[in-house]
């Protein structure tokens, strides 16, 4: 199943559904067409069962350099005309959106190569796993211009990267290999060019035959853990533990354990965590 707008291709491969952005003449900028068509897929994503993992791409030369400048302009002169708060409210939804894709309940791989800066490099951290071809390069450029990050960056940076990486990265504006953020929590894995999609396929692949329940508590797991202290967060997991041992998943991957086997775990068992 392949769907397209003129500014997302849709693209089931397999247990995943690929959001590929699709404006290459504007460098895959963000604007609320890009945010209109990402909530679409996203929508999609959540309902279908089948669907176990989204992946983040896209078409063309570079993955996303921001947001689209000519649009974000032409905001600002407008909100300078009649004191309006367009930018801000572009702004917002852009983190309503990148939100979502942080905190979906499965897994969201971004598949990167060519150019993330900016808004680009804010969507590719609110992605859960990234994977990185060796023309991938990285950047916050917000200081480049007299700009600061709105998308989520000064916040979701340093989590992954470390505080004072983070303030490398915001402070020179500068341009960073995926081989020099490899030693980072960034980067998950770094492929050859040609290799990317059949990369991105196969980790999907194994991670499809996991426990879609199981993999969304972790998740959910996870992203509450680095916020709370490590008791609440220890308690937290022992609660999720005692609840998710009613799960179908659960009994199944007992019994295939008993039975040296392989667990086989149906989508229809997300409904009854």
């Amino acid at each position: 199943m392949t769907t397209s707008t003129a500014a997302l291709q849709v693209e089931r491969r397999g247990a995943a559904l690929w959001l590929r952005l699709d404006r290459p003449k504007a460098l895959n900028g963000i604007n609320d067409e890009l945010l209109d068509a990402l909530e679409a897929g996203l929508d999609v994503a959540e309902a279908d069962d089948d669907v176990r993992l989204v992946v983040v791409a896209a078409q063309g030369r570079v993955f996303c350099a921001g947001a689209d400048l000519v649009e974000t302009l032409t905001r600002c002169g407008e909100d300078a005309e009649d004191g309006g708060d367009r930018q801000g409210t572009f702004l917002r939804r852009v983190g309503r959106v990148f939100s979502r894709i942080e905190t979906l309940p499965k897994p969201v791989i971004a598949a990167v190569h060519g150019l993330a800066v900016a808004g680009g490099l804010e969507l590719v951290l609110a992605c859960d796993l990234v994977v990185a071809a060796r023309s991938a390069t990285f950047g916050d450029a917000h200081a480049n211009y007299g700009l600061i990050p709105g998308g989520g960056g000064s916040v979701r940076l340093p989590r992954r990267v470390g505080p004072a990486r983070a303030k490398h990265l915001m402070f020179t504006g500068g341009r960073f290999t995926a081989e020099e953020l490899a030693c980072t929590d960034l980067i998950t894995s770094i492929v050859d060019d040609d290799h990317l999609q059949q990369a991105v396929d196969e980790l999907v692949a194994v991670i499809a035959r996991k426990s879609p329940t199981g993999l969304s508590v972790m998740k959910r797991l996870v992203a509450d853990g680095l916020d709370i202290p490590q008791e609440a967060a220890l308690a937290a997991e022992l609660g999720a533990v005692a609840e998710y041992r009613g799960n179908a998943d659960f009994q199944e991957g007992i019994r295939a354990f008993t039975e040296k086997r392989a667990p086989v775990f149906p989508a229809s068992n997300r409904s009854s965590s």
